[in-house]
């Protein structure tokens, strides 16, 4: 009799252990994507469309002129203040000799003009006693009229000579005040004659000085145009001076990438220029009042009868960390890729203060007026004889 024969339970097979490894590895990784999604990713946005940008400073000519010199070309360093250009000075050292002359001639013409009135004043003293002389004469005669003692007609004649000296002295009296009212209540440098005299003056010197067209800003040249010899008119664009240690990156997001944009919101910017080696850290600093197509030159019309949507794209501007330009200098124009940390939202949309985050300024002009009064006040004080009136 056969006995019955007991069959062991198969192990797994090696091929459904891997398996399994496999799905839960793949189901680890999903969960962490999953997770890193919804805790990292959904909280950046993302955009190639960025571009570096900066100040563009038009230099351009204040008169005109034929250009004499070019001191500067394309790629050179200038600093706030450098002479870039010179124009002939030959015209305006004319006009400005000739406003010198003006300037001279009006401190000249207040100081007669003081001396006038000074003189009228005398002139009334003299009407005065005149009058009291013609009037004393008549009260001596009208006695004598009474006791018939002199002629009637000399009675006459003395009134007459009051009448005569009263109305010299009303005369004196009024020139005295025209002439007074020109140079009365001001001082020689403060009489109207010579200030409209001093503007003028200024106006040449100012002129003058700015056949030498200077830079602005500290920065370097580009797009030079102005060649030697040219006859430039006022207000014509010479050349740009850019100012490669203040710029900053306009990341250009579609609308619906913006909704949990926030004011101070940090930002990685990677240049295709220097690779993902050398990322740049910005911020948000501003949001544009407006998209892109708006400020087009031939804005999109949405009201015509074939319409298609296109989603529109706002102008985010994000500044730079100064020491990672100055170790990477950038260009206006590069591209850039961009990533915004949308993680925390308390910052504001709007900007809450008129003040911007970058307020360039220069002062290279505000010296010609200080030294024009200078010069103008030296003039004056040497024709003016210590007159003080």
């Amino acid at each position: 009799m056969n006995e019955p024969v007991t069959v062991a339970p198969a192990p797994m097979s090696k091929r459904r252990k891997i398996l399994s490894i496999i799905a839960i590895v793949f189901a680890v990784i999903g969960l962490g994507y999953l997770l890193l999604s919804h805790f990292v990713l959904a909280l950046r946005e993302r955009t190639d469309d960025a571009y570096v940008a900066g100040h563009q400073v038009s230099i351009s000519s204040q008169v005109v002129g034929t250009v004499t010199e070019v001191r500067v070309d394309n790629t050179t360093l200038v600093q706030a203040g450098q002479v870039l250009v010179r124009l002939d000075p030959t015209d305006a050292a004319t006009a400005l000799a000739r406003a010198e002359a003006s300037l001279a001639q009006s401190v000249r013409q207040v100081r007669q003009q003081s001396a006038l009135a000074g003189q009228y004043d005398a002139t009334i003293t003299q009407r005065r006693l005149e009058l009291a002389r013609a009037e004393a004469d008549a009260a001596r005669r009208a006695p004598l009229v009474a006791e018939q003692a002199i002629a009637g007609e000399e009675m006459r004649h003395a009134k007459e000579q009051v009448e005569l000296a009263r109305a010299a002295l009303d005369q004196a009296q009024r020139q005295a005040a025209a002439a007074h009212a020109l140079v009365d209540g001001a001082s020689v440098q403060e009489n109207p004659l010579v200030l409209e005299a001093k503007a003028r003056y200024r106006d040449a010197w100012i002129a003058a000085k700015r056949n030498a067209i200077v830079s602005p800003i500290r920065g370097y040249v580009a797009q030079r145009s102005v060649q030697l010899g040219q006859r430039i008119a006022a207000g014509q664009t010479l050349m740009t001076v850019i100012a490669l240690d203040d710029l900053w990156v306009d990341v250009n997001l579609k609308e619906s990438q913006i909704r949990n944009l926030r004011l101070g919101q940090p930002v990685e910017i990677r240049s295709d220029l220097y690779g993902s080696d050398s990322p740049f850290h910005g911020k948000v600093v501003g949001l544009a009042a407006g998209t892109g197509g708006a400020f087009s030159l031939l804005p999109a019309q949405n009201a015509s009868g074939n319409w298609i949507k296109v989603v529109q794209r706002v102008p985010v501007k994000v500044s730079l960390d100064p020491a990672e330009l100055a170790q990477h200098p950038l260009r206006i124009g590069l591209s850039t890729r961009a990533t915004v940390d949308t993680h925390d939202r308390s910052g504001t949309v709007l900007a809450a203060t008129s003040e911007p985050a970058s307020n360039p300024a220069t002062d290279v002009y505000s010296a010609d007026l200080a030294q024009a009064n200078v010069v103008a006040d030296a003039i004056i004080t040497k024709h003016s004889g210590g007159a003080q009136r």
